[in-house]
């Protein structure tokens, strides 16, 4: 039987508002009550069959990226795992080689102590259509987009870390 090791969930509504509003300010912005009902749509990522690795993670809105066009996708969500685990988020591989839409800091890695981050832990994707044949990427909302997949990690026998996180993409690299 495979372990538990952790739990899904959304970002609380505020937080999410608050995501969509700044994400959005330089894109025609982004209405209030819309965000709100995009909030309410929000899926929470799932494995498709009982031997998949990876959990689906759904896109809360429409995306179309021609070639060479990114965007950092708010999900929605949140993961509270055990301590000793990270997720890893990888592209679905049927969307990486019909267009070669991928990650556009080509690996997500959430680290367990993301979930208590002053964002709450807001898993934002960041991806890129890559496509060399000119093709367009288009997703409708809750379409999985890319997939999560945990895995166990250790540490150095003289690991002495004892620093906390705040923040995402780089936060701890300051």
């Amino acid at each position: 039987m495979m372990e538990r090791i952790a739990k899904f969930e959304k970002v609380s509504i505020e937080q999410f508002t608050k995501d969509m509003m700044k994400l959005f300010a330089d894109h025609g912005g982004m209405d209030e009550q819309k965000a709100k009902e995009i909030y309410e749509a929000v899926k929470l990522p799932q494995r498709a069959t009982s031997g998949s690795a990876g959990y689906d993670i759904c896109t809360p809105i429409d995306i179309t990226l021609k070639p060479g066009e990114s965007i950092k996708i708010p999900t929605g969500i949140r993961v509270r795992m055990r301590e000793d685990y990270c997720l890893f988020i990888m592209p679905r591989s049927g969307l990486g080689s019909k267009f070669r839409f991928q990650l556009n800091n080509t690996t997500g890695v959430i680290d367990s102590d993301y979930y208590n981050s002053d964002n709450e832990g807001h898993i934002f994707v960041p991806m890129i259509n890559d496509s060399r044949e000119d093709k367009t990427v288009v997703l409708k909302a809750k379409d999985a987009f890319v997939q999560g997949i945990f895995t166990v990690y250790g540490i150095t026998e003289d690991d002495a870390v004892d620093a906390g996180r705040n923040g995402g993409f780089g936060s701890t690299g300051r």
